[in-house]
């Protein structure tokens, strides 16, 4: 029986799709005369769609009555982007052949919809190690709220103060945080030094950095 488990965000962490989620974003907005920034994206980052879409929205004040096709637009070219682009990120293998030695229960909690979800953990041919899958699309709440990562752990049959969360992004920090679980972030190089990151339990360069060591903190 598994008493211990490790939770993984998604994009960003298991898979180089923010850079073309930010590019489906962007161009979306683009027919509504919005033109985001790059910092601007960045400060938006691990929201689902349709709160990343009513955010904006509601920032450059534009008529909300397309927000809805605007959601599904931005999923459908995410999904065939990174269906056809994406890569794994630095670490992916590493990270989770370490915890499957170690027997710990493995779940994704994503603010994806489950559509992509699927396309990427066959992507990168995890689907046969995860134990439970948990998205936040049909969520009363999204990140920064826990319950998709709640979610998740109960799926999994493992208390929340007994699972490892490892996110990239910082309101995926904070819903780690918020469950009660131990956050390991591993930023993009440019946020990297940004002291936003100060509530993680522990900051990577990669995923391919983890190690028994560094487990040993979470165990004592």
């Amino acid at each position: 029986m598994k008493t211990k488990a490790v939770i993984f965000d998604m994009d960003g962490l298991l898979i180089d799709s923010e850079p073309l989620w930010q590019e489906a974003g962007i161009e979306a907005l683009l027919p509504h005369n919005i033109q985001l920034t790059v910092e601007q994206y960045h400060s938006s980052t691990g929201l689902r769609t349709l709160e990343w879409v009513d955010h904006w929205f509601t920032h450059f004040a534009v008529d909300k009555s397309n927000a809805a096709a605007t959601v599904t637009r931005i999923e459908a070219s995410a999904i065939d982007k990174i269906n056809r682009l994406g890569k794994p990120m630095p670490g992916v293998e590493h990270i989770i052949n370490f915890f499957l030695e170690r027997n710990f229960a493995i779940g994704i909690a994503s603010s994806s919809p489950l559509a992509l979800i699927d396309v990427v953990i066959k992507k990168l041919g995890i689907t046969q190690h995860l134990d439970a899958i948990s998205s936040a699309q049909g969520l009363p709440f999204g990140k920064p709220h826990p319950q998709v990562y709640l979610n998740c752990a109960e799926t999994l049959g493992i208390p929340a103060y007994r699972c490892i969360c490892f996110e990239d992004s910082f309101n995926g920090m904070i819903a780690a945080k918020a469950a009660k679980m131990a956050c390991v972030v591993v930023p993009e190089a440019a946020q990297y030094h940004s002291p936003r990151w100060g509530a993680a339990d522990l900051k990577l360069g990669s995923l391919a950095n983890f190690n028994q060591l560094l487990l040993d903190r979470f165990l004592q």
